[in-house]
């Protein structure tokens, strides 16, 4: 999925260059093919589906229209399938680097040396690059039992599972493994969560271990097997250090999120999110933006949400790039 079929693989030319391949940069792709433009993606993940495809693919999504509940995995395929009707030229595993404005659109330069000419860019990166915050004990444990994120939850089965952190992500995968796993005991530093309290209802109910005002000790192989894989964790709560066995701990205790080398191109940003108007537009000609990056008042951070921003930054780019075109084209249904 690196470039359409013929395309030169040092340039590529488009109309519309999407930057980031979650549900709006996806939907977005979708869209710019609706109004006839050529369209390339670009995505620093090897992946389409950004943060869904990355941390929680098996997660439900309860907030998109049409869907009382998706997986998104499922929604990212869906997506998927839409967008291909765009003929869009994906270029993963790159991070757009550079911009620089020329008369008629803009030139992006890659981190891999490629250079794509646009007529516009539309930044659909979520909240940028993310790197999972540490768990301080889990040290030399990544992979050998430690994971920051639960892509599937089949390899849980039967197992005792510690899970880090009182956010939704961390309640989120303790309801979706309780199921599945043998046990699951779910550790927070303090004893009031960030999670919505919905969720915190859900795993209160259910069979869940929940210890709070406790910490992560450190992370053991079995006794008698010490280069063996992970077979217990010990906790500390208050003065009490307890040893809990377990094959598993998933530590869910948020991450650091930039907006990488987009900052350098000019581009107006308050808190780590594009600053945009009504239209989509960013303070730079011709680039816009759409998703949970862009900041603008009354701003609500749904993927629902994302969707119509990018509908939105689409048709007005339209006029960007032709301004003898209409901002409405019609809708969609009066083509079919």
């Amino acid at each position: 999925m690196t470039s359409r079929t013929g395309a030169d693989p040092e340039h590529v030319e488009c109309d519309v260059l999407v930057v980031g391949a979650g549900p709006t940069g996806l939907f977005a792709a979708y869209y710019a093919g609706f109004r006839g433009h050529r369209v390339a993606v670009v995505d620093s993940l090897s992946e389409l589906g950004g943060q869904v495809t990355a941390m929680y693919p098996e997660k439900l999504i309860l907030d998109v229209a049409g869907f009382p509940a998706v997986k998104g995995r499922d929604l990212v395929a869906g997506l998927v399938e839409q967008a291909a009707s765009a003929d869009p030229t994906y270029l993963l595993g790159r991070t757009a680097l550079s911009l620089e404005h020329r008369d008629d659109g803009v030139s992006v330069g890659l981190d891999d040396g490629t250079t794509v000419s646009a007529g516009a860019v539309l930044v659909t990166a979520g909240i940028g690059r993310f790197t999972p915050r540490p768990l301080p004990a889990g040290e030399g444990w990544l992979g050998r039992g430690l994971e920051f994120f639960v892509p599937r939850f089949e390899p849980y089965a039967d197992k005792d599972v510690v899970v880090v952190g009182g956010g939704d992500s961390a309640f989120d995968w303790a309801v979706h493994l309780e199921p599945v796993a043998r046990s699951v005991t779910l550790v927070h530093r303090r004893a009031q969560f960030r999670a919505h309290e919905r969720t915190v209802a859900q795993v209160r109910a259910s069979s869940v271990r929940l210890v709070t005002e406790a910490e992560v000790l450190a992370l053991r192989a079995a006794p008698g097997d010490p280069d063996g894989p992970l077979g217990e964790v010990e906790l500390r709560q208050g003065e009490e250090t307890t040893v809990l066995p377990c094959q598993a701990v998933v530590a869910a205790l948020g991450f650091v999120a930039d907006l990488g080398p987009i900052q350098q191109w000019g581009i107006e940003v308050d808190k780590r999110h594009v600053v945009v108007d009504p239209s989509m537009r960013t303070n730079l000609p011709r680039v816009f933006a759409a998703g949970d990056i862009t900041e603008h008042p009354g701003k609500v951070r749904l993927i629902a949400v994302g969707f119509g921003e990018a509908a939105t930054a689409v048709n007005n780019a339209t006029v960007a790039i032709d301004p003898g075109a209409k901002v409405f084209p019609g809708h969609s249904s009066e083509g079919s």
